[in-house]
């Protein structure tokens, strides 16, 4: 998440200090966590720092940690994505994520306290159970991201994270603009389908809370969206485009 916040302002992120405590250190679950870390920067291109790893008896349950840390990146300034030259008519380009990534959970687990179903159960139509389709790791998208900032015509990044589309791509616009967004542009996954259905939610509130199915929108210019779209080696959706107006509209 760290790293991918990074790259919406054109930086790559250098390196990354991590935080992990709990009451009594579990050597072996440390050595896991450590590890996804290492592995997360690796697909970064980033430096695993340094961090901290902290015993504190009696402040945590047994079993239970946390889990913490930060990254940092650097650009030429001349260089900055800031949205400033977005313009109406320019086109919103979605990245796919793996699932709910990091956003959700305590919407998740009320949906999951009236369900009939548990962690352990299939989810419906999917050969993975419920608990392994929630905790699918968060797409890194910065190798992604930065390739396509290196083509040219990349306005603006939006990380699609909590409050989902309908605040984070407003932020990347200069005032006087907003989003239409074509909800049947690309494939909305079943994990998604399903939480609305089993907790009977409301389209404005998935939108707000989940990514469903978008981790990383790219407000690029139509040449550029016609490259990327026609690039084999990409997977994106052209899932709309910015308007005159504020906020953004679904349709």
């Amino acid at each position: 998440m760290s790293v991918n916040d990074i790259v919406t302002s054109g930086a790559k992120p250098l390196f990354f200090l991590d935080y992990f405590a709990m009451s009594r250190l579990d050597v072996d679950l440390a050595e896991k966590v450590i590890k996804g870390i290492a592995d997360g920067c690796q697909r970064s291109d980033c430096v695993l720092l340094g961090g901290e790893t902290a015993e504190m008896p009696d402040f945590y349950k047994e079993g239970e940690y946390d889990l913490s840390g930060f990254a940092v990146g650097s650009v030429e300034k001349g260089s900055v994505i800031d949205g400033k030259s977005i313009v109406a008519g320019d086109i919103l380009i979605g990245l796919p994520s793996s699932g709910v990534h990091s956003n959700g959970f305590s919407l998740i687990r009320r949906v999951i306290a009236q369900s009939d179903l548990s962690l352990r159960d299939p989810l419906p139509g999917e050969d993975v159970t419920v608990g392994e389709a929630l905790m699918v790791p968060t797409v890194i998208y910065v190798k992604q991201v930065l390739d396509l900032i290196s083509k040219g015509g990349v306005k603006g990044i939006a990380h699609i994270t909590g409050a989902g589309f309908t605040d984070n791509i407003p932020r990347v616009f200069p005032d006087g603009l907003g989003a239409v967004i074509h909800t049947d542009s690309w494939p909305v996954p079943s994990l998604f389908k399903w939480i609305q259905e089993e907790g009977n939610i409301e389209d404005s509130e998935m939108r707000w809370t989940f990514n469903m199915g978008i981790g990383m929108v790219l407000v690029v210019s139509p040449e550029a969206a016609h490259r990327t779209l026609g690039d084999e080696g990409t997977i994106a959706y052209r899932i709309g485009e910015v308007v005159s107006g504020e906020g953004v509209s679904y349709c």
